[in-house]
């Protein structure tokens, strides 16, 4: 049995029907109203949001002998033909896209010569697709646009108003300009309930929803769409049957790589893929919904009442949950990567898409290794009181600051002879810690510590910059008074000058005295040239820079031990 298409059938036949375009309902129905209509206006916007709809109900509504506050009545004989697109002798639609030519236009103006078939209607042509017109069938229109018959009114349609600046320029400063948005999903989904109420069908809370986003912003489409629902799943509009009919993926599948990607879980990334394909989820479809997963849970993230997202309620509380898990920062970077990998198109040209799509896993499941280093060393500095390594937050790769470490130092007041270099600190006793309040003498093994005790006291005294910097040096301590510091080649000048400077290091020296348990003139701060390898990779490079930070600090190396840590630069 035959059955007109919801699209059709649910056509708005007033202003006060069309969705989401009040803008131009009403300036449309003042118009009318006040008998101050132009003679030619160029509707713009894209596809399927109401456009030569709107065109049919101002001639509706400029033709309807029971027209009343600009609005047409829709059902007397007049409204019901043009509404239906049926042939009216003085309404005419016509289509730019099959009739662009010269010859069509000047068949056109030929007609917009003759009267209305009554002196109180209104001739309206309707040209839809405008865009499509060729320059000459423009220019034949030119002379009409800028001089039309009394009581004859052009409207042209257009999904590209662009094309007809550059065919047809003049065309456009003699129309009224009307563009029209696109229906957001809140109004998509008020416009479904209500047709659905007309047919009697009955929906789930969350099943219109779906069908909302996918049709971006067009009314048309959204009805298309629940056209093709309501002949899947008959009398009733199951949250299931849209999924598996649009091929949605579930938002409990987000929901779970979310959590894998928080937890830096790698290896479960090729079974979550290959349980994908096994669904028969659309990978394509899977990749466009992860970006929107991100944006939902950034936004809940940063405002968890009044975050814009159209999530039913019970879907919205599992992704609140899921966001208090991440932070700020984390949720930009995995969003950003996600956007870049979509809008690269390297997943569409690609002819494996599955490996793809799994690199693009592994990479968002890897960030969680990545670590601001400036924010390592304050969290260990923070711990070494309480004895643990401190809080470590995830970030996003930075040059880290202390990549060439400055470390204070003084011209060697030492005798000439080099002490005997003392044996790492593993391989010793470690000493307890020296009282700042006593100013106790501390035992060989605790310079590596009093260096870094004295670095986090005055971080908030002045040494900011430069506590980060000198945390990094590698030290060796001796009883007699002796620090000394391996800097990297080509900086030794510049830690001089700043031994040199009383202003700069004179606290640092005095500090760093009292908790090694000297007087600040038996202090001896020296430097010396770390030696570089002829030949550096850059991971040896990496190595080594690490191994040189770790034997530095023991906090460090307790940090990298118990959490796993890598450097990236």
């Amino acid at each position: 049995m035959y059955r007109t298409a919801l699209a059709r059938s649910h056509r708005p036949r007033r202003f006060a029907e069309l969705v989401g375009q009040d803008h131009v309902a009403s300036t449309l129905r003042g118009a009318v109203e006040s008998g101050r209509v132009g003679h030619a206006y160029l509707f713009c916007g894209s596809r399927g949001i109401g456009k030569t709809t709107a065109a049919r109900v101002l001639a509706m509504a400029l033709n309807c002998p029971d027209q009343a506050g600009g609005e047409p009545c829709g059902v007397c004989e007049s409204c019901e033909s043009i509404w239906a697109g049926r042939t009216a002798l003085d309404v005419v639609e016509i289509d730019a896209a099959s009739n662009r030519g010269v010859d069509d236009a000047r068949d056109l103006r030929e007609r917009a010569m003759y009267a209305p078939s009554d002196e109180s209607r209104y001739k309206v042509y309707i040209v839809d697709e405008a865009h499509m017109l060729t320059r000459e069938a423009w220019n034949a229109l030119l002379k009409t646009l800028e001089e039309p018959p009394p009581r004859v009114i052009f409207v042209f349609a257009t999904t590209e108003p662009g094309k007809i600046r550059q065919t047809a320029a003049p065309v456009l400063s003699r129309c009224q300009r009307f563009d029209f948005r696109r229906v957001s999903v809140a109004d998509l989904v008020t416009r479904l309930r209500e047709v659905l109420a007309r047919e009697g069908v009955e929906a789930d809370e969350s099943a219109l929803l779906p069908i909302a986003r996918r049709a971006e912003g067009g009314v048309r489409d959204a009805l298309s769409l629940l056209d093709q629902v309501l002949s899947f799943s008959g009398a009733r509009v199951e949250t299931d049957d849209v999924r598996r009919m649009l091929g949605l993926v579930a938002d409990e599948k987000y929901l779970e790589i979310t959590r894998l990607i928080s937890e830096g879980n790698r290896a479960a990334v090729f079974p979550f893929v290959q349980e994908l394909i096994d669904e028969g989820y659309d990978l394509a479809e899977f990749v466009r919904g992860l970006g929107e997963a991100w944006r939902v849970l950034l936004g809940l993230k940063m405002d968890p009442e009044g975050a814009a997202t159209d999530l039913p309620e019970s879907a919205r509380s599992a992704f609140s949950a899921a966001a208090s898990g991440f932070l700020e920062e984390d949720l930009i970077r995995y969003l950003m990567a996600t956007v870049d990998f979509e809008a690269s198109g390297r997943f569409r040209r690609s002819t494996q898409p599955r490996i793809q799509l799994e690199a693009l896993l592994l990479r968002l499941a890897s960030m969680t290794s990545f670590v601001e280093f400036a924010e390592l060393i304050e969290a260990i500095e923070s711990g070494a009181q309480s004895g643990s390594p401190g809080a470590i937050v995830d970030r996003d790769p930075k040059p880290p600051a202390v990549s060439k470490p400055v470390v204070p130092t003084e011209k060697p007041t030492a005798p000439a002879a080099e002490p005997a270099r003392k044996p790492p600190a593993d391989e010793r006793p470690q000493a307890d810690e020296p009282s700042p309040d006593t100013g106790a003498p501390a035992e060989e093994g605790d310079a590596r510590l009093a260096w870094h005790e004295t670095i986090a006291a005055l971080r908030g005294r002045g040494l900011g910059a430069e506590a980060i910097a000198l945390s990094g040096a590698a030290i060796d301590g001796t009883p007699e008074g002796l620090v000394r510091a391996r800097v990297v080649p080509g900086l030794v000048e510049e830690v001089r000058a700043f031994v040199d400077d009383p202003v700069r290091s004179g606290t640092f020296r005095r500090e760093l005295a009292r908790r090694i348990g000297k007087l600040p003139d038996e202090l001896t701060l020296q430097v010396e040239s770390a030696q570089r390898p002829e030949r550096l990779t850059a991971a040896a490079a990496q190595r080594q820079r690490l191994e040189s930070m770790m034997e530095a600090d023991p906090n460090l190396r307790d940090a990298v031990q118990t959490l796993d840590l890598e450097l990236k630069d």
